[in-house]
């Protein structure tokens, strides 16, 4: 029996490897110091009804804010874990299989665990507040969205520690994702951890496209919307159509490797070509899902911080548009190399190009819109004029991998890697900081101090440089993607070294974020926002008070133009005491607003369940998880109190406490 016992914890637990034994011994600690602080401080209770059972978009947004902040920990542990072992040539810091493992994770958690919940978080505690509504279309379905993102991220996360990381490459090409090159479990973990996950993406899509079409407020036609909700919109499209493409192709991927299906195994009759268009036929949608809400969030600091209308708007509005259909028509530009034949890659080879034309009229229209305007450079700002030039090279480098001929010569070296790292980071992450920056007081009512967020924006941009220019040469070199160790005369060390510099600038930064937002935290009482409007902002989210209050709006605003906000300020400057609202005209009513529910958290729990038994195959763990599921969806199916109303009298107190409403 001993022996039986020390031989399954043998194959289900990780061992032999220092660096997740101390892993271990650092979540294990930190979970003791949670469970020990909630238990101290009695906080159970609050902690199940303020946040885990909330169904308040704006709580919803800061945990997905909050799961963005910590899965860029761990990506940015696996990103630095890399660099250090290609800091300096023949170096065994890191194993081969474990490397392996480690660029497998650091693809998977920044792209789908990191970027989609930082963006989703934004669509949450903004989107609403932008449009003039008091939550998102179906409340339920986003707090159920959230936790299945959660329970995927989780799923996904414990493969590190049971049963092992997968290891076939963040896209998992077969046939190293095949059952028999690869017989472990961490392929099945990637599987079920992005699938619970992409279930969650696309009820989020649906969600905001509903939201955004049918829950805007009083006079606000689409072509009066701000830039945010339209990159949202835009972006929601793309997820609707694309992620039911990756559900189908990871579904194909599990019965090979579950039923004895041969999809993608040539010795079968199948074609690892087929999942390779599949993958990048959500892959390539993908990047433009998440890169174009940050195209939003540029337009909306731009116009803020140089005190004038956004140039171009209608052209901002059509530009994200075409992009969101054009990242449809080309996902064959990232296999130019694999004899897909001249006329194929001639064709995404133009439409590649063509893509570049409306993401360069952004650019110019933040440029013109700076021009002449009275800018001023806090924070928010200086991550966007950042995000600029570094999007451009991003851009720029791209036109060139879309020259098929020329993509021979780039395609799998480290220039690739330079170039997506420029766009998604230059321009994803630094705008999803730009809008954390921006909208934090708008979310919990103080601002963050500037000094320290200042460091962390020079540390993240010349770590930034340091770590990705040389990346480019070391591609024109001839250094290819997945080499894990190298010799001294390759003649690459230096730049390497260089670069690994770059990325430990980059951790740096991200240690200043932390301290920036403890510091805020601690000494939030001395920065609170009294006013709702700290930056003189243009659109609705800044006519209320900070934090915005659980119902929103008081009264429902009165849309006539496009910076609604800023032209009530203008007219009740004009005005004098004498000026009367035109934003809010209407009368104090109670207000209707769902109820908490446990139902989310239970069934992405029984999903989380049945995910880990399709991993190792146990039948019981499946059965339980899917009849759990099954009575939660029954459950929610008769119960019939699911709202209430906000009295007058309770939203008169909270306004007046505020100073904000005396009607």
């Amino acid at each position: 029996m001993r022996e039986n016992v020390k031989s399954f914890a043998s194959e289900f637990f990780v061992t032999g490897d220092p660096l997740i034994y101390g892993a271990d011994v650092s979540i294990g600690l930190t979970l003791i110091a949670v469970v020990a602080g909630m238990t101290y401080f009695k906080k159970w209770n609050w902690l199940w009804r303020e946040w885990l059972t909330t169904v308040d978009h704006k709580k919803i947004g800061i945990m997905y804010i909050l799961s963005a902040f910590l899965m860029l920990f761990r990506g940015g542990v696996d990103a630095l874990l890399m660099r250090t072992q290609l800091a300096m040539p023949e170096l065994s810091f890191l194993e081969p299989d474990h490397y392996n493992q480690i660029f497998t994770t650091h693809g998977v958690i920044m792209i789908l665990f990191m970027a989609m919940p930082f963006m989703f978080g934004l669509f949450n505690v903004m989107v609403p507040l932008q449009i003039g509504a008091r939550d998102v279309a179906f409340p339920f379905l986003n707090s159920l969205s959230f936790w299945l993102f959660f329970a995927g991220a989780m799923l996904f996360n414990l493969s590190f520690v049971i049963g092992g990381s997968p290891d076939a490459g963040w896209l998992a090409y077969p046939p190293y994702s095949e059952l028999m090159y690869n017989p472990g479990v961490g392929q099945d973990f990637y599987i079920w951890g992005i699938q619970i996950s992409g279930i969650g993406s696309l009820m989020t899509g649906i969600n905001f496209i509903v939201t955004i079409l049918k829950m805007r407020a009083p006079g606000m036609r689409l072509m009066k919307m701000p830039m945010f909700p339209w990159s949202v919109l835009s972006s929601c499209i793309a997820i609707i159509f694309s992620f039911p493409i990756l559900t189908a192709t990871l579904a194909l991927l599990f019965l090979d490797r579950y039923a004895g299906a041969h999809f993608f195994t040539l010795d079968g009759g199948g074609n690892p070509m087929m999942y390779i268009n599949l993958i990048w036929m959500w892959g390539h949608p993908e990047v433009y899902i998440i890169v174009l809400p940050a195209f939003g969030i540029f337009s909306e600091i731009v116009s803020t911080f140089s005190k004038k209308k956004l140039f171009g708007y209608k052209s901002m509005v059509y530009a994200m548009m075409i992009i969101s259909v054009l990242s449809f028509l080309v996902w064959a530009h990232h296999f130019f190399t694999m004899g897909s034949g001249a006329d194929v890659n001639a064709f995404f080879a133009l439409t590649t190009m063509l893509i570049a034309i409306p993401t360069g009229v952004k650019v110019f229209n933040w440029l013109f819109t700076m021009f002449r305007g009275k800018i001023t450079f806090e924070t928010p700002m200086l991550w966007t004029i950042g995000f600029i030039p570094c999007f451009v090279t991003g851009g720029l480098t791209g036109v060139l991998l879309s020259v098929a001929p020329a993509d021979f010569q780039f395609h799998n070296s480290y220039f690739l890697i330079a170039h997506f790292h420029h766009v998604i980071i230059g321009g994803v992450v630094f705008g999803y900081f730009a809008g954390l920056y921006y909208w934090w007081p708008k979310l919990f009512g103080f601002k963050l101090n500037e000094r320290i967020g200042k460091w962390a924006f020079w540390f993240w941009n010349i770590g930034f440089y340091l770590c990705f220019m040389p990346q480019y040469a070391l591609g024109l070199m001839g250094m290819t993607r997945r080499v894990v160790s190298y010799s001294w005369d390759k003649g690459w060390w230096e730049m390497n070294l260089v670069s690994t510099i770059g990325a430990a600038l980059m951790g740096i930064a991200f240690l200043f974020q932390v301290w920036q937002i403890a510091h805020g935290v601690k000494h939030s009482a001395a920065n609170r926002d009294t006013t709702g409007d700290p930056w003189n902002g243009r659109t609705l989210e800044w006519s209320i008070p900070s934090p915005a209050p659980y119902y929103n709006f008081a009264v429902l605003p009165n849309v006539s133009s496009q910076d609604e906000w800023w032209e009530e300020k203008q007219r009740m400057e004009q005005g004098g005491a004498a000026a009367q609202s035109q934003l809010y005209t209407g009368k104090l009513e109670p207000i209707h607003m769902p109820k908490n529910s446990a139902i989310p958290i239970l069934m992405s729990a029984c999903c989380f369940v049945a995910g880990f038994g399709f991993v190792f195959h146990w039948q019981w763990f499946i059965i339980a998880g899917i009849s759990g599921l099954a009575i939660c969806m029954l459950k929610h199916s008769f119960n019939h109190d699911t709202d209430y109303y906000i009295p007058v009298e309770e939203i008169r107190s909270s306004e007046a406490s505020k100073g904000r409403w005396t009607v």
